[in-house]
């Protein structure tokens, strides 16, 4: 069975329970299904910005049901690896120590409970606690001899002291009385083995560096990183709640890059028995800590009961949700909503902010595209700079700590400016492969997506909009408008002059589309004049030209001369972003200057020949073909600037340029892509959800739907096992945040203009804007109610609706009539 094949049998068999009646903020699995571990593994992970741990079993191993995985957020290495007779480096985000391992015995039993096959478990369910971080576990165990013993867990990643975890575990004997062994551990020696596309490249990144005890209920580890001065180091206090049935004392066993303690304690059947595992998790690339093997010895040791750290961290989520408050008027989407929410929330907190990292494709739940850094953050950083704008600082600081890597790399390409890479991990430079695998015909292939230059444009794009959002004229002047000016003039260097068409071009690169990246009549890599990556460039490089007028004057003097920016630069950049180039054809922008004479695909023959065309592209290599001949896309491409731009905003680009379109363009320009997408990646169908919101509710809808159950449902068919689609799941929520209710932040004011799709009676957010944090926007069908809470801020904000502006006061609210 296929990856799809498996991804339909999953929609149509067991899924989490959700009804009418179910509690949107439980996410609900029940019953245990060897074939879907991994999805539940990674849907129901519990994290906090710092670190991630998958919803593996603590009594597993990674053995290809199960895959217990722990990742801190950007801890990477870099490892090489012989692939077809060459040295190929790649740089990883590390599967680090697993902290979860424990696990019990009955004492006339040799094995323990996971690697015992006399054991069949007659019940099991997972509680995903949405609301406050918690994953419960309700097993009940049978042993080759009929002896049942019911295992409840309860863990979570602390959100109120980042370093911390917790595992609750409560052993009831229901059925016998005797002893029974408890082993808690702690194993070092875990590999990258998650992905299986990746097998046969190095998977062993950590090396042990010493284990031990402390005294009777303390383990701890340490590891080094294998290609980086990387040090983890994890301790774990285990604790029995009730001594007085300890048969024997904990005995401790060690072995290179493993620490196990065990204890045998005296059981009476309806007894409970509670262990607690307190874990602590640092690294030597953390802030104030000096030796991180000495930080969780005396952390762990020192850590308050499982209880008390629970309602510690429960405050802290219960603060997160207050500000991150979304209603959505259909119960169906709603619990959907909260999952989404609680991923994107958990893999970028407070506490990453000032890790120095990015914000990852996968979120940190498994190795999927290696934990690396691509556009991602375009889908991600609009809907949290109205929430929670202190995090899009951080993931633009992110940036521009790597905008000297950007230059390097744009000096490398003999360009000026900053040329950000397609994929980024710890220091800036391009970790696209070379070469990639494909699993339908078992060939390594020329990898060439770090042509996908756009990237920088989505940086650009993110600075631009976050200051509109935020008004933080500091971000800008220290940080932002030197991204936005280095990376316009990467553009404008870019382009070069065509005589033929009388405009600039810009050669050789790969837009957003990723299938195309050679014409099949040309050698060279690379298409010329791709209309998003075009028309965006002009964009950004008149959003560096209006960042120098925002500026204070010294600020502004300050910037031109470390830059070295005379007035014959600065020409040249009015005259490229008014004369870039877009192709046309059949009256609609072509995807890319030559794209009309591409070949038509019969899509009727490959649909009834393949159960899923999503990986078009495999398919067609594996026919010994290549999609490069059709005009077939994987995801939006052209459509893209529907997306990130009104259609009013792309008319307004297309003027500038020199092309007059119509208000017809965005209809003609959606029948004519739409039908020749197979939605490849899951950003599709929230992109195609959003550009369809204002001509097609309906279909936008089922495109919102689709989004939604991306990796609910796995769509992608095996994927969601190596780690969540984090901007598919933000774009959902955007599009009940921005999208559906018209919402846009420019010329000092907030937008708002709703649609509400037929199935959404109302949605009630509150946002923070410019300094204010509780703006509260309510839309239902017939009214939209937009109040500013007392307390915060003392000065108005203007709303702006279909063409009016409208003054709000703190304490006062306005309603408007749709």
């Amino acid at each position: 069975m296929d990856g799809e094949s498996r991804a339909r049998a999953r929609a149509g068999g067991r899924q989490p329970r959700r009804s009418a009646r179910a509690d949107p903020w439980v996410l609900t699995f029940e019953g245990f299904d060897p074939v879907d571990e991994g999805r539940r593994e990674a849907l129901c992970a519990v994290g906090n910005g710092y670190l991630v741990t998958r919803g593996a079993s603590p009594e597993s191993r990674a053995d290809g049901v199960h895959y217990p995985g722990t990742y801190l957020a950007g801890c990477y290495n870099r490892a090489t690896s012989v692939l077809d007779g060459h040295d190929v480096e790649n740089e990883d985000l590390i599967n680090c120590p697993n902290w979860l391992p424990l696990t019990f015995r009955i004492s006339d039993s040799e094995a323990w409970f996971g690697a015992d096959p006399t054991n069949s478990i007659a019940s099991h369910r997972l509680d995903l606690d949405l609301r406050h971080g918690v994953l419960s576990r309700q097993t009940l165990i049978v042993d080759g001899r009929g002896r049942r013993t019911q295992v409840l867990q309860r863990r979570f990643a602390s959100l109120a002291q980042p370093q911390l975890a917790a595992l609750e575990t409560v052993l009831t004997p229901q059925n016998w009385t005797g002893r029974i062994e408890i082993r808690s551990a702690l194993d070092g020696t875990v590999t990258n083995s998650g992905v299986a596309r990746y097998h046969g490249l190095t998977d062993r990144h950590l090396v042990p560096a010493g284990q031990g005890g402390d005294g009777d209920e303390l383990l701890w580890l340490q590891v080094r990183a294998t290609g980086s001065p990387l040090h983890v180091a994890v301790a774990a206090r285990t604790r029995l709640r009730d001594r007085t049935r300890v048969s024997t004392p904990w005995a401790h066993e060690t072995r290179d890059g493993r620490v196990a303690q065990s204890i045998a304690v005296e059981a009476t059947a309806g007894r409970p028995i509670t262990v607690e595992k307190i874990v602590a998790i640092s690294t030597s690339r953390l802030p104030a800590v000096d030796d991180p093997l000495r930080a969780v010895r005396r952390l762990a040791a020192r850590a308050d009961g499982f209880e008390s750290l629970l309602r510690a961290h429960a405050t802290r989520w219960d603060e997160l949700w207050r500000r991150s408050h979304a209603e959505v008027g259909f119960a169906d989407v709603a619990g959907t909503v909260h999952l989404h929410l609680f991923h994107l929330l958990q893999t970028y907190s407070e506490h990453t902010v000032d890790l120095d990292v990015g914000m990852p494709a996968r979120g940190w739940h498994g190795e999927a595209y290696r934990g690396h850094i691509f556009w991602d953050e375009l889908f991600i950083l609009q809907s949290l700079n109205l929430r929670l704008p202190e995090l899009s600082r951080g993931v633009l600081r992110y940036r521009y700590r790597r905008l000297n890597a950007a230059r390097e790399a744009a000096r490398d390409a003999g360009r000026r400016g900053a040329m950000y890479p397609w994929q980024s991990a710890s220091d800036g430079t391009e970790q696209a492969p070379r070469t990639h695998l494909n699993p339908l015909s078992g060939r390594w292939l020329p990898d060439r997506t770090h042509l996908q230059r756009h990237v920088g444009l989505a940086v650009a794009y993110n600075v631009w909009q976050y200051y509109q959002a935020t008004g933080d004229l500091d971000f800008l002047a220290s940080a932002g408008a030197e991204m936005l000016l280095e990376i316009a003039r990467f553009w404008s260097d870019t382009a070069t002059w065509d005589q033929t068409s009388g405009r600039f071009g810009i050669r050789g690169i790969m837009g957003p589309d990723e299938y195309h990246d050679a014409y099949p009549w040309c050698e060279r890599p690379g298409i010329d004049d791709n209309t998003y990556t075009n028309v965006l460039a002009s964009w950004t490089i008149a959003r560096a030209l209006d960042s120098l007028d925002v500026l204070p004057g010294y600020r502004r003097d300050e910037l031109v001369e470390r830059l070295d920016l005379d007035g014959g630069e600065l020409d040249r950049w009015q005259e490229v972003h008014r004369k870039l180039f877009v192709p046309f054809h059949d009256g609609v922008p072509s995807q890319f200057a030559g794209y009309e004479r591409l070949e038509e695909l019969d899509w009727n023959a490959y649909r009834r020949r393949y159960p899923s065309i999503r990986r078009l592209d495999r398919i067609l290599e594996a026919e010994g073909d290549t999609v490069n001949r059709y005009k077939a896309s994987k995801q939006a491409d052209v459509l893209m600037l529907y997306y990130l731009f009104s259609a009013r905003e792309v008319r307004d680009l297309l003027r500038r340029l020199g092309y007059r379109t119509g208000h017809e363009l965005l209809h003609r320009t959606i029948a004519y892509y739409l039908p020749r997408t197979v939605h490849g990646s899951t950003l599709s169908s929230v992109v195609h959800a959003w550009v369809l919101a204002r001509s097609n509710r309906r279909t936008s809808w089922r495109f919102f739907r689709d989004a939604l159950v991306g990796d609910l449902h796995d769509v992608q068919g095996g994927t969601t096992a190596e780690g969540i689609h984090l901007g598919a799941m933000a774009g959902t929520v955007d599009l009940l945040q921005r999208c559906y209710t018209g919402l846009e932040t420019r010329e000092d004011a907030l937008w708002l203009d709703p649609h509400l799709p037929e199935p959404l009676d109302h949605l009630d957010l509150e946002l923070r804007y410019r300094g204010h944090w509780g703006v509260v926007v309510t839309v239902t069908r017939k009214e939209m109610t937009v109040a500013l809470r007392s307390g915060g801020a003392q000065f108005p904000i203007r709303v702006g609706f279909r063409g009016s502006l409208t003054t709000v006061r703190p304490g006062d609210r306005h309603t408007f009539t749709l």
